[in-house]
């Protein structure tokens, strides 16, 4: 590393959080960050709270097969991202962030400088009511590999929260967001193919695929909506398609059936970048993940928000099948793989 390059190890924790703070907006928190906790408030008089994490090598790589080089930037929007995304599943408001950072001596500030601009971007461009959510506080640590985790808060507004468990058999499922997307920049970042050539193509579908991995836009605004149309199940498509819908069937005691024409047409959408990789779609589709749109279901007749699209219905029985066939594909699980 050159030696003009300042690290981590070359300031105290003081020196490197005056370099944190302003890239992190102005706080909505009662008392934001500088004391041992923030106070928010809970205008609700609950709060619904969810953390998350991203470990270096397991969730993100600093340096990918592809070539491209992960930057802080990219490491807290996406650790923003998937927090708030999963109140928005909820039906519930983001109203603050509370973040851990477990960094190596040898982490570059400017690497953390970024981060720290990418959770306040993240906030800033997903949140509609950016006055509601901010980063509040957290914590510093020294370790052998960087370490993102965030804890995050939410408000109800008078709304009952929507749980995994209220499918029930009638019910129409649908979604908002981008399957597969993700999965297949995640396809790209993985490959033998050099990223900077994949940059420079004319259609730009591969660059646009590893976007989507990068920096997810999940539909922040949709949860409360969703909730407020009679969704009787909701939950955050993060671990793919199948086991995600899979985590309603059994939380209601239910079956859903997923429309075979929604995910071939889907899948015929990625089907050109899956073949520049030798890699199936539908796997795309169907298992993977970390697209963080939301999966909910509404009861038969209920007029859906904007942006969701009907894709299935929620039947007797137990279990996830597509145009009543079993998958193959059963989507990422952090310990089976």
């Amino acid at each position: 590393m050159p030696s003009d390059i300042l690290t981590v190890e070359q300031l105290d924790e003081k020196a490197l959080l005056e370099r944190i703070f302003p890239r992190l907006g102005p706080t909505t928190a009662l008392i934001g960050p500088g004391d041992d906790a923030a106070v928010i408030a809970a205008p609700d008089g609950r709060t619904v709270i969810s953390i998350d994490t991203l470990v270096q090598d397991a969730d993100f790589r600093l340096l990918w097969p592809s070539g491209y080089r992960t930057g802080g930037y990219t490491v807290g929007w996406k650790c923003a991202a998937q927090n708030l995304s999963d109140i928005n599943a909820m039906g519930a408001v983001p109203t603050s962030l509370v973040v851990s950072l477990t960094l190596p001596g040898s982490t570059e500030v400017a690497w953390v400088e970024d981060l720290a601009s990418g959770l306040a971007g993240a906030v800033t461009s997903l949140m509609f009511d950016t006055g509601r959510c901010s980063v509040v506080g957290g914590d510093l640590g020294r370790g052998s590999q960087i370490v993102v985790t965030a804890a995050v808060t939410g408000d109800l507004e008078g709304r009952a929260p929507v749980l995994r468990s209220g499918a029930r058999p009638g019910d129409v499922l649908a979604f908002t967001g981008a399957l597969g997307a993700a999965a297949g920049g995640l396809a790209v970042l993985e490959s033998s193919l050099d990223y900077s050539t994949v940059r420079e193509e004319p259609d730009q579908l591969l660059a646009t695929l590893v976007a989507s991995q990068n920096r997810p836009h999940p539909p922040i605004h949709l949860g409360p909506r969703a909730a407020a149309a009679g969704a009787t199940a909701m939950l955050d498509v993060s671990d793919g398609l199948v086991r995600d819908a899979g985590r309603i069937a059994l939380a209601s005691g239910v079956g859903i059936d997923l429309d075979a024409e929604y995910v071939r047409t889907r899948a015929e959408l990625l089907a050109p970048a899956a073949a520049r990789l030798g890699a199936d779609p539908l796997d795309w589709v169907l298992g993977g993940g970390e697209d963080h749109g939301l999966l909910a279901t509404f009861p038969p007749g209920a007029v859906l928000p904007k942006g969701f699209v009907r894709m299935g219905i929620v039947q007797d029985g137990g279990g996830v099948t597509v145009g009543g066939v079993a998958p193959q594909t059963t989507g990422w699980d952090h310990f089976a793989g």
